[in-house]
């Protein structure tokens, strides 16, 4: 999840015409909510799945990464490498850089330590909730599977009106915030750099950012998922390979500054504290960045990750656990490095630089690597690290839209809506918009946890399935749900029947 979200409200208080003082209250309730209770939920429950699950995130990890390799291959619905990209299209955005910096501008170098934690308990937690979104899935009319929180809170929780009532909400919520709110703050960081960078005018970026986002929006998600399949490897690539060059020239100081990050994980060391101060402040700056950044819990990705066909459920669920470690481990820390290894001038712990979180990693990069073609470089990284969120936004409202009931003209009046939204984001300031966007988050993740929690044995039943099914020697496990004796009741529907397993088999032999 971008940071740049969470942030937004609070610097733009000042300048909004809307009520202050509503968006003041909301923006407390919200911090309340998130800094006291649900930072807290994300941890402890990511704590109990990889204990539950007896570490999946480490003992399947070389699993997760094969299976990424092998995944191109695509049938009837999105193939499990484009549900992948579109994820980690939704995670990867400008959090992963003015996240970063804010975190290690105000809990030090130790913040980085956090945020390693947080990502190896999200793997759990997302591991959890895609492999739910499979489990429970359905396919649509356009044969492209359907499927995520909304989706399993209704065919696992039940009970009538409560899973149906909780999947509402939800879907609800992730349509007005990923699909409305958060396009529009994306775009509003690519016109801001645009125009801090290289004086474009705003208005200029809004019809632009229309022109470059409608013919892709409108026509579906087929095309998303294309268009995502080579941007975002594509821009990561672009990213690490250039921090990479970085980390090089500086490699004698590496050691060092990994030894401070672990000494400022626990103020083992004086000087290493960061401008929030204290022991806690690095904690917290550490893990709620972490969080946000890698979306785990939020329930966000699996909408993605249920459009994939698979032969079993865990197999997505190990792909889009390991785009959190992507978003975090690989991404997050080439970001902090790139800044822990700059010069005194750039950044020194407990002291604020002018630029802040704005452009840390810019000034970092120009401090290891001189020129001018580090102001572009950065400005080719905000633009596709928030346009590829923009997309993975697109897929995930528009799963809910369908669950919701939408059928093919809501899902265009949706596009539509985003484009426009894409556009106006550029031009025009919305804190109470933003804020309530940032509160809808909040309850999002807290009902999707719930559900989490509540069919943590379907979790544990689908794991045991695979983890047999490999301990027999099979190479590529088939799930079938029907008279499963590991899953803790029946489920409806033909999308895990015997046929399928065996048509999926079938298939992956032939690629």
């Amino acid at each position: 999840m971008d940071t740049t979200v969470q942030a937004a409200p609070t610097a733009l208080a000042a300048q909004s015409t809307e009520p202050t003082s509503l968006v003041d209250v909301l923006a407390s309730l919200e911090g309340f909510v998130s800094g006291n209770i649900l930072i807290w939920v994300l941890l402890g429950t990511g704590a109990m799945l990889t204990v539950a699950t007896r570490f999946v995130q480490l003992r399947l990890f070389t699993r997760a990464v094969h299976l990424v390799r092998r995944s191109r291959h695509q049938r009837g619905s999105l193939s499990s490498f484009q549900a992948f990209v579109i994820g980690l299209g939704g995670r990867v955005g400008t959090g992963n850089i003015a996240g970063v910096a804010l975190a290690v501008t105000l809990g030090g170098p130790g913040a980085l330590f956090w945020m390693w934690v947080v990502a190896f308990l999200g793997m759990a937690t997302s591991f959890a909730e895609s492999s739910l979104a499979q489990v429970f899935k359905v396919r649509a009319a356009d044969g492209i599977f359907r499927g995520g929180p909304a989706y399993y809170m209704q065919r696992g929780i039940g009970h009538g009106w409560l899973g149906r009532g909780m999947g509402v909400v939800f879907a609800v919520m992730l349509v007005f915030s990923y699909g409305l709110i958060f396009p529009m703050v994306q775009s509003n960081t690519i016109s801001l750099t645009l125009q801090e960078a290289h004086g474009v005018p705003v208005a200029l970026t809004a019809v632009l950012l229309m022109l470059v986002t409608a013919p892709i929006l409108l026509t579906g998600m087929r095309v998303v998922a294309r268009v995502t399949e080579w941007l975002v490897p594509l821009m990561a690539l672009a990213y690490l390979l250039v921090v990479a060059f970085v980390i090089i020239v500086s490699l004698p100081r590496v050691p060092g500054v990994l030894a401070d990050v672990v000494a400022g994980a626990f103020h083992l060391k004086a000087g290493l504290a960061g401008t929030g101060g204290g022991l806690f402040a690095t904690f917290l700056n550490g893990t709620k960045r972490g969080l946000f950044s890698n979306e785990a819990g939020q329930g966000s990705s699996p909408n993605g990750a249920a459009t994939a066909d698979v032969a079993h459920p865990v197999t997505q669920g190990l792909i889009q656990a390991l785009g959190v470690f992507i978003d975090t481990i690989v991404i997050c820390t080439a970001t902090g490095l790139t800044i822990l290894l700059a010069s005194k001038e750039v950044y020194t712990p407990g002291v604020e630089p002018a630029w802040a979180e704005t452009t840390l990693v810019q000034h970092a990069l120009a401090d290891a690597l001189p020129g001018q073609w580090v102001i572009w470089f950065m400005s080719f990284v905000v633009l596709t690290f928030a346009y590829s969120s923009v997309l993975g936004y697109s897929t995930f409202a528009e799963v809910n839209v369908s669950y919701l009931g939408g059928r093919r003209v809501s899902s265009l009046a949706l596009r539509l809506a985003m484009t426009a939204a894409t556009g106006l984001g550029a031009v025009v300031e919305l804190s109470l918009a933003w804020v309530m966007a940032d509160v809808a988050l909040a309850l999002m993740t807290i009902l999707n946890l719930v559900a989490v929690l509540w069919l943590t044995r379907w979790v544990l039943g689908t794991l045991r399935d695979y983890d047999q099914q490999r301990a027999q020697g099979v190479a590529e496990p088939a799930f079938v749900a029907a008279g499963n004796p590991l899953l803790p009741g029946d489920l409806d529907g033909d999308v895990w029947t015997a046929e399928r397993a065996a048509q999926r088999v079938a298939t992956l032999d032939e690629a």
